[in-house]
């Protein structure tokens, strides 16, 4: 069966989404509580203030579960730039296209929205990300030793200018 992606919030997409980060991250880089906490919080603020057509949020569906998600924060869109957060898929979805696909709707709504600049935080090592990232044509702008998940690794600013 294929997955199905919906569009905004679903009840236990929080904790889920949360949950499928704080797994992949701990088993791949060690990340621990205060990665999974700095996930939780600030997704859920992001939902509790979230507004239709200026920020989107994308689940990928398998069998009534979540098992991917991408979201763009257009708080600060027309001033500075669209936040790209919250992307990833389980293990089970993992290599399957569902990230490209994830991005590529995530892009289509930033483009939809006029939006000139698309940056997202990520770190060295992550690979297969930066190659779908960079084929999305972000463009690697900044790049240094950070501790922002908890763990000190080598930080990465990706911006995306609009086409």
């Amino acid at each position: 069966m294929q997955p199905t992606i919906s569009e905004g919030y679903a009840p236990g997409c929080i904790g889920r989404i949360a949950q499928l980060h704080a797994a992949y991250y701990s088993a791949t880089h060690g990340f621990g509580a205060a990665f999974e906490a700095k996930v939780a919080t600030e997704l859920a603020a992001f939902c509790a203030s979230y507004v239709k057509g200026r920020d989107g949020l994308w689940l990928a569906n398998q069998t009534s579960n979540i098992e991917g998600s991408i979201a763009i924060d257009g708080t600060h869109a027309t001033e500075h730039f669209a936040h790209l957060r919250w992307f990833i898929s389980s293990d089970m979805l993992r290599g399957k296209g569902i990230g490209r696909e994830l991005l590529s709707r995530a892009l289509a709504f930033c483009d939809e929205q006029r939006y000139q600049r698309v940056h997202l935080w990520t770190f060295a090592g992550l690979d297969a990300a930066r190659h779908l990232y960079e084929s999305h044509g972000f463009r690697l702008q900044h790049e240094s030793p950070g501790s922002q998940w908890g763990t000190v690794v080598r930080e990465q600013r990706f911006v995306r200018e609009a086409t």
